[in-house]
């Protein structure tokens, strides 16, 4: 389910400062309370000062800026992983893995390889390279939710305030860049590979490793380093081969991720209950309604619809590159198979990356079905062959769906009886068949409907 994006919702009550009243018993001091105004008017200036030229709903440079500063200074890709030949940096560990898994790779699957550069990756890195993605993925959510609460406002408070709301607006942006700052930070210091949030976050045709967490990563497996070096740079393989040969899915994934922040609504009448809970006499009573959870954006059905479609496209991905790369390595790996379940129950249920995501988008990037695509993956692939297989990544309308996932069964059996599914297909056309479909009226599309249940 989603979470609300931006930490916008109920404050941790765990996480009050040591000094922060925990009710209105204490009142600060007249000296007391001078000195915290003079300490607000000095962040604020602090804030002003680094929000620069940006003008979005969100500050990427201050984001940018905070994540830098929150990463170590000495963090580096340079990360000794007992793989390369000795005297060699990671840079060359991580090319040489990745070499051989794209060898491995081209007798497991049709699609050729995808990236036309591998290279190893700082933290530092990382932010720099996946912030203009980042970017689209989250002025849709800051978008909407700084938006709704000028809307809120009547329309005399509005005129009241003046140049005001710009300020106002220059203050949201950089408080949703500050926390995205840190997320990304945090994201930054788990992330394996660029792809590990099951989206091409980073440049197209670019293999992308992190040396250093998978380092960290491998501490606690008892596996040689050279082994999940390889394992991981063929996952990443794999799915820079899906991201640079089937045109569609980028988009396909990053538009589903937009729609659904897109849809992101404050119900802006509980303002008015909210304003009936608070006695301003008693501040505690804020808090209180701060928390009463009135402010949450609200889930609407378009939302749940693409949410359903993101987790089913999610999972067909990630069980498809589960397949392909078990298959790959075989037996070549003896720790393989103890790794590949580890790393998906690491995306299945989500570990602190996939927590951070859902803070930044309100959405979790979890293929909850990823069991399931893996299984109809191999299904298809022992009854009809990898050719068959990977073939039906050539159109979105061939893929399987959400039911399918239910009845592999039933989807291999389609997929033999009709041999011609694959042959004949010419996507620009049926391209350009969706696009009139959707701009037919809905009775339109009624009658036609009921003309093909006729045929």
């Amino acid at each position: 389910m989603s979470k609300p994006p931006f930490g916008f919702g109920p404050p941790d009550p765990d996480k009050r400062g040591e000094n922060e009243p925990s009710d209105s018993g204490g009142q600060p001091s007249g000296a007391e309370a001078f000195n915290q105004l003079g300490q607000m008017l000095s962040q604020l200036g602090q804030m002003l000062s680094q929000a620069g030229s940006s003008t979005g709903p969100v500050n990427y440079d201050l984001a940018k800026q905070i994540a830098l500063q929150n990463l170590s200074s000495t963090d580096s890709a340079d990360v000794q992983l007992g793989f390369s030949s000795a005297g060699g940096d990671s840079g060359t560990a991580v090319r040489d893995a990745a070499h051989l898994a794209e060898l491995w790779l081209d007798a497991a699957t049709i699609l050729p390889a995808g990236a036309s550069t591998t290279v190893a990756w700082s933290a530092r890195t990382w932010v720099e390279k996946t912030l203009p993605t980042w970017q689209r993925l989250c002025d849709p959510v800051a978008q909407q939710v700084s938006g709704a609460w000028v809307e809120a406002l009547p329309e005399e408070a509005k005129q009241a305030a003046g140049p005001l709301l710009s300020m106002m607006g220059q203050m949201g942006g950089m408080a949703f860049g500050s926390q995205l700052g840190n997320a990304l930070a945090q994201l930054a210091s788990e992330v394996l590979t660029s792809t590990e949030v099951g989206l091409p976050l980073g440049p197209a045709a670019t293999s992308a490793l992190l040396p250093a967490n998978i380092e960290k990563f491998t501490e606690g497996l008892e596996l040689p380093s050279s082994e999940v070096l390889v394992f991981i740079a063929a996952r990443e393989a794999a799915h820079q081969r899906l991201f640079a040969h089937v045109p569609w899915l980028r988009q396909r994934l990053l538009a589903t991720v937009e729609e659904f922040a897109s849809g992101i609504s404050v119900d802006t009448s509980a303002l008015e209950q909210l304003a009936g809970q608070i006695d301003p006499s008693n501040p505690a009573s804020i808090e209180e309604a701060m928390s009463s959870g009135l402010l949450e954006p609200q889930t609407s059905p378009e939302q749940k619809a693409a949410l359903n479609r993101l987790e089913t496209l999610l999972a067909l991905v990630e069980g498809w590159v589960d397949v392909v790369v078990a298959e790959a390595i075989g037996d070549r790996l003896p720790g393989a198979d103890a790794l590949r379940e580890t790393l998906r129950r690491r995306r299945a249920t989500g570990g602190p990356a996939e927590q951070t995501f859902a803070t930044l988008v309100g959405l979790e990037l979890r293929p909850r079905r990823m069991r399931a695509a893996s299984a109809l993956w191999k299904l298809v692939g022992d009854q009809h062959g990898i050719e068959k297989r990977d073939g039906l990544w050539s159109h979105p309308d061939l893929m399987p769906t959400a039911e399918d996932l239910d009845e592999p069964l039933d989807f291999a059996e389609r997929l033999g009886d009709g041999e011609s599914t694959l042959e004949g297909i010419d996507p620009i056309a049926e391209i350009e068949r969706t696009e009139r479909e959707k701009q037919k009226p809905e009775n339109d599309k009624g009658s036609d409907k009921g003309d093909d249940d006729k045929n």
